[in-house]
């Protein structure tokens, strides 16, 4: 009865959706408040109801409901716990029932917290909402339905891939997905505003704030991605280029232009019709990357190959919102204002050329991406992998950040390029000495390296030259400094730390790449291999057995310098159900750097089994950094000055009257 209640909830939701698509958009054209105040009521109830369906799929998992198809194919009644509530969206309808949820509470959001938007606008972006809304149930009650029922159903199911049954997979498709459908609400505002043929400053404040949290759920979702692919694969590699990470990857650079074009927008009223196409593009780039995951046209470790019929209504999907969305742009972009004029050498100069390198970048990983399978389609084959990406995607990323320190540095309108490279001569001098440094003690071989070094400190420390300029430490002294340093907006603060975060992460890239040491070697029992500075003991293995697998675990003795420093113990697991092996790395971390080492198969001496080991220096700081680029998205989302958006007009103040 609970899951035949879901069903409904969801079919109730869709119809709400409609209603939801075509009443407000009706009210704005008649400047009829009745009907614009359908959009925010439509909102919240079609939440509830979507939240009412969700619910009803995962009581389906908790309680091993088998006469439902979705839990059979990807539940057992042994599953633990967490991994039966990460079932529901470990596979193709559930997980797009959660996209349709996080679309609903953005909805819900923009209707109960934007009380400051004007009537007409708050209507036609709610109206937006509904019209993906609409979209996306109808793709799942038509093509994609959870809660198919079966007439005779199993005594068991048959599990949830075993590579998906690890705790990152469990939080990795929820932030992923508030990244994706976050920029949703970009994509509204912007269809809303050339409804309109209305774009200002004030559309700017209103929309940055949700471009924001969007980019940050994404930067996790990304970050989270990576690490699950790190440890649990047992490649050893942090990125792959695959197909599904350049699906995130993309909206990323296009989110991220947009956040720097917005200010630009908001603070000087400028690049007004490039903002608009940004926030067009971002969404469409994560509808592009959902249509690549759930067609079925590549192939990947964590996409959801599907039957034709899905991909052709995804298509029609990406062909109605991007053809639809851009087809308005160029309608309305003619009747468009500029905006405000600025000098090349500019803070706005700097934000552009940010954007420029951004979206090059976003093309470079589309093309790569796209290319074999339109290749492919034509009957022909051709690979795009590592060596392409390395090398156009690099250095075009690597010109950015040095474009970074510069930005906050140049003043609005017209800066003065002589004086920023003044104010950062000492982190110069300081990134030009580590490059030097490196190079010095590791030769010309890991010469790039030394300039990935380079650059890493450059972005890293000159990310906070920003503060030291503004807190005047030399003109005011040192204790009016810091008053100016404490009273600065968290904005400010926001964005150094974003900015510092690239370095972060930039850092561990290079020295993971440059400086790790591998090894891969047949090992029995008692032998010592060594790798790096570590003298590895494979002390022997033994059996061991979870709620819905069997393993054999290895234990290694790592030592240095002769001394224990830690036992590493990766495994091998076999899943009961499904008879689907998987290999399970044994990680220890000391400091920022990590020990991984991994289980193949059997040697070709008898006893003997295949270890792939890596010391890898620093590669914590990979995900460190994502962790500070959070930070600071968070920082700044905390301004009261964005947190408030735009403000309300002011009241006419009523006449007094002066007393007899």
């Amino acid at each position: 009865m609970i899951v035949e209640f879901g069903h409904f909830a969801l079919i109730l939701a869709l119809a709400v959706a409609v209603a939801q698509s075509v009443l407000p958009i009706a009210g704005s054209i008649r400047r009829d408040p009745a009907l614009m105040a359908v959009a925010p009521r439509a909102s919240v109830v079609q939440l509830l109801l979507v939240v009412i369906a969700f619910a009803a799929l995962t009581y389906a998992y908790l309680v091993s409901d088998f006469s439902l198809l979705n839990v059979v194919e990807n539940s057992h009644s042994q599953k633990p716990l967490i991994y039966k509530i990460s079932g529901v969206w470990g596979n193709h309808e559930g997980s797009m029932l959660l996209w349709v949820l996080i679309l609903a509470l953005f909805g819900a959001a923009v209707a109960l917290f934007g009380g400051n938007l004007p009537a007409t606008l708050k209507a036609n972006v709610l109206a937006v909402q509904g019209w993906i809304s609409t979209a996306f149930l109808a793709f799942i009650l038509t093509t994609s339905n959870p809660f198919l029922r079966l007439a005779k159903p199993p005594i068991e199911g048959q599990d949830l891939n075993p590579v998906l049954q690890d705790i990152g997979l469990a939080i990795h498709p929820p932030l992923l997905y508030l990244g994706y459908v976050g920029f949703s609400i970009a994509f509204a505002f912007a269809v809303a505003a050339l409804i309109e043929g209305r774009i200002d400053a004030a559309w700017a404040r209103w929309v940055r704030p949700w471009v924001l949290a969007a980019w940050i759920f994404l930067t996790a979702g990304i970050a989270m991605g990576s690490y699950w692919a790190y440890y649990e694969l047992g490649w050893g590699g942090f990125w792959f280029w695959d197909p599904v990470e350049n699906a995130s990857l993309m909206p990323w650079l296009a989110g991220t232009a947009l956040l720097h074009s917005a200010v630009v927008m908001e603070k000087r009223e400028a690049l007004k019709v490039w903002t608009v196409l940004l926030a067009i593009l971002a969404f469409s780039l994560s509808l592009l990357g959902t249509f690549l995951v759930r067609s079925g046209v590549l192939t990947s470790v964590h996409a959801f190959a599907t039957d034709p019929t899905r991909g052709v209504f995804i298509l029609a999907i990406l062909c109605l919102f991007i053809g639809g969305g851009l087809a308005l742009f160029a309608f309305r972009a003619g009747s468009l204002s500029q905006g405000g004029l600025f000098a090349p050498v500019s803070r706005e100069g700097a934000l552009v050329l940010n954007n420029v390198f951004l979206t090059v970048a976003a093309g470079v990983v589309l093309f790569g991406t796209l290319v074999p399978l339109i290749v492919s389609a034509f009957g022909g084959a051709i690979s795009v992998g590592a060596p392409y990406f390395n090398t156009v995607f690099g250095p075009l990323f690597g010109a950015t950040l040095l474009v970074v320190p510069l930005g906050p540095l140049l003043a609005w309108k017209r800066g003065d390029l002589l004086g920023a490279l003044q104010r950062l001569s000492v982190v110069f001098v300081l990134a030009a000495l580590v490059a030097l440094v490196v190079a010095w003690l590791n030769g010309a071989t890991h010469l790039l390296a030394a300039v990935g070094l380079g650059v890493a400190v450059w972005v890293l420390v000159g990310a906070f030259a920003e503060l030291w300029t503004r807190a005047r430490f030399r003109e005011a002294g040192l204790a009016t400094g810091f008053r100016r340093l404490v009273g600065l907006p968290r904005s400010a603060y926001g964005t150094a730390l974003a900015h510092a975060g690239l370095g972060v992460t930039l850092m561990g890239i290079v020295v993971t790449s440059a400086f790790q040491s591998e090894t891969i070697v047949e090992m029995k029992p008692g032998e010592t291999a060594t790798v790096g500075a570590y003298a590895v003991t494979f002390d022997g293995i033994h059996s061991a057995a979870g709620p819905n697998y069997s393993e054999i675990v290895a234990s290694m003795s790592v030592r240095r310098d002769g001394v224990l420093r830690f036992v590493a113990a990766p495994s091998r697991r076999l899943y009961t159900t499904r008879q689907m092996p998987t290999s399970e790395a044994g990680i220890h971390t000391h400091g920022l750097s990590q020990f991984y080492v991994t289980l193949g198969g059997e040697g070709r001496q008898l006893g003997a089994v295949v270890v792939r080991m890596w010391d890898k220096p620093l590669v914590t700081l990979i995900w460190l950094g994502a962790l500070v680029m959070m930070a600071g998205g968070a920082l700044s989302l905390a301004d009261r000055r964005l947190r408030v958006g735009a403000p309300k007009p002011a009241r006419r103040a009523a006449p007094t009257v002066a007393a007899d």
